[in-house]
């Protein structure tokens, strides 16, 4: 069973940085596309970013590029979301999910493991 466990976030002031962590256990992390989701209050879930694990090729969201970074530790099974530059916008809580089949869909119906979430919030 994948199991997908997100930390870090909390109270950020705009214009800072934070950092979320994903760890993955469960299944061998090798072809797989990891992503990081966000849901804002009383809005949809929308696509953040996305890595391919054994490739290492990134995707964002235009709301986030320049600003975020997804990376992976394959030592340590897990990814993490650089957030820099802080809006108040980025406010949501954040899940990290994960895919085990080719392509990196950038709607939430494309994976099939979550974390439980973690939420950010961005004072302005």
């Amino acid at each position: 069973q994948v199991r997908l466990v997100e930390s870090g976030g909390g109270v950020v002031q705009a214009g800072g940085s934070t950092r979320l962590s994903c760890a993955a256990s469960g299944r061998t992390f090798s072809n797989v596309a990891m992503a990081w989701f966000r849901q804002p209050p009383g809005k949809e879930c929308e696509f953040v970013a996305a890595i391919i694990w054994s490739g290492g090729g990134t995707y964002y969201a235009d709301s986030v590029k320049g600003r975020f970074t997804i990376s992976r530790d394959n030592a340590k099974n897990t990814v993490y979301l650089q957030m820099n530059s802080l809006k108040p916008e980025d406010t949501a809580v954040y899940y990290c999910a994960a895919r085990f089949l080719m392509g990196v869909p950038t709607t939430p119906h494309g994976y099939d493991y979550w974390g439980q979430g973690t939420q950010v919030t961005v004072s302005s």
